[in-house]
């Protein structure tokens, strides 16, 4: 996994991928206590950056392994990338969802023709489910983080970032990403450390599910005593990536840890400053900057607002956290 890796992604997906925005608001500069940038991946295809890695796999597939199909296991976000990706690619698609995730997610990944096998996310194994499932249909297997190619994709978003700053007379940035398994942040800070050296990448994740911040403050692999019940279901993995941790680990010297409510009110002020619709774990980045400023050090932070398909009972809790405030 390198910089060329991301930046032949980057190509191949020239004309296909949206180039977000990066948005400020001096509403949440005040909040945070210092300049905040948020890179609105809530508004990909698909409503978040897993597009990138969905269409960035399956271009560099050869055209007999396409035709066989591919499978892909997600809460939901990768798995709307995939099912984009392949429609695009005229490729047929199955997926392995949780019966828990949200309704939205299961639905648009049908309706971009995906078929959606579910699964049991506490009882049944997802990895040991897509093996066997590709293994018997033949079907080519793209992780949602554990995958070079979706890594070198998602890094296309650290090139932007790169971009916009240097546009913006931006030098020096904590850029604080949403993490699950790691393949967003981990192609983000490579593309980083090759374009922009003086900015650094930290994962963010929800209370009790901070795998990768305990993973990296221990130096090996921590684990999750759970492996649901967050709201911030998107970014809810059991451990860092095989792949993804050695990465991660050359370039990250911290992760960040908030609790619900944060989110859910980081969730408001996105709709209410900037009218940006984030989901819970889209927002934990941004949750980070507005309320754990103690523990961030730089004058300017860059958060990506990695997803937005958020349940509409989730998102009228996070507005209602501000009626109650």
């Amino acid at each position: 996994m390198n910089i060329n890796m991301i930046h032949a992604a980057a190509a191949r997906l020239k004309g296909h991928v949206r180039r977000t925005p990066l948005l400020s608001s001096p509403f949440l500069d005040d909040i945070a206590g210092r300049q905040v940038w948020i890179k609105a991946e809530c508004l990909q295809h698909t409503g978040s950056f897993k597009y990138r890695g969905g269409y960035s796999a399956i271009s560099a597939l050869s055209e007999e392994k396409r035709k066989l199909g591919v499978l892909a296991f997600s809460s939901g976000n990768h798995a709307q990338g995939i099912a984009l990706a392949a429609r695009q690619h005229g490729v047929p698609a199955a997926v392995i969802m949780p019966n828990d995730a949200p309704d939205i997610k299961i639905e648009n990944t049908k309706a971009l023709g995906a078929e959606v096998i579910g699964y049991d996310r506490d009882r049944e194994d997802r990895d040991e489910i897509g093996r066997s499932l590709a293994q018997e249909r033949g079907l080519c297997l793209i992780q949602p983080y554990d995958e070079p190619e979706v890594i070198a994709g998602q890094g296309s978003a650290g090139l932007e970032i790169a971009e916009q700053a240097k546009e913006l007379g931006i030098e020096k940035a904590d850029v604080i990403v949403c993490c699950g398994g790691g393949g967003l942040t981990s192609g983000i800070a490579l593309a980083l450390a090759e374009h922009a050296p003086k900015m650094s990448a930290f994962p963010a994740e929800p209370d009790g599910f901070d795998d990768v911040a305990r993973s990296l403050a221990a130096g090996y692999h921590v684990s999750n005593k759970l492996s649901s019940g967050s709201i911030c279901d998107a970014i809810v993995t059991p451990t860092p990536g095989k792949l993804t941790f050695p990465i991660l680990k050359g370039h990250c010297t911290k992760g960040f840890a908030v609790t619900e409510k944060e989110v859910l009110k980081a969730m408001a002020h996105a709709f209410l400053r900037l009218k940006l619709v984030i989901e819970p774990g889209g927002a934990v980045a941004l949750a980070t900057a507005l309320f754990r400023s103690e523990e961030i050090s730089g004058d300017t932070v860059i958060v990506v607002a990695s997803g937005g398909n958020v349940d509409h009972n989730i998102f009228a809790r996070a507005l209602n956290m501000l009626q109650a405030a």
